[in-house]
């Protein structure tokens, strides 16, 4: 049987990368709720597009998920982020 995850919520930072897409869709597959973390920058850490976060989202809430984006900088803002999941999440 799979690791469930059930009433826990979980932060992936990069949320919105390859990788961190495929942790996010596991994690709500597996009872988890959330938070996809992500600033939207590219590759060379330019630029910020809150997009793709909202796309991850999007997908997970769509297969009967929990989760919200948050666009803080993980680095200098995660605070925030912590902030952001208790607040919707609890």
């Amino acid at each position: 049987s799979l690791l469930r995850f059930d009433g826990q919520v979980i932060v992936v930072t990069g949320g919105a990368g390859a990788l961190g897409e495929a942790y996010c869709l596991e994690f709500a597959r597996r009872g988890a709720s959330v938070v996809v973390s992500d600033v939207g920058a590219g590759m060379a850490g330019d630029g910020q597009n809150s997009k793709a976060a909202d796309q991850v989202v999007d997908k997970i809430v769509a297969a009967g998920g929990k989760a919200i984006a948050d666009y803080h900088n993980i680095a200098t803002e995660g605070e925030k982020v912590v902030d952001a999941a208790v607040q919707h999440f609890g």
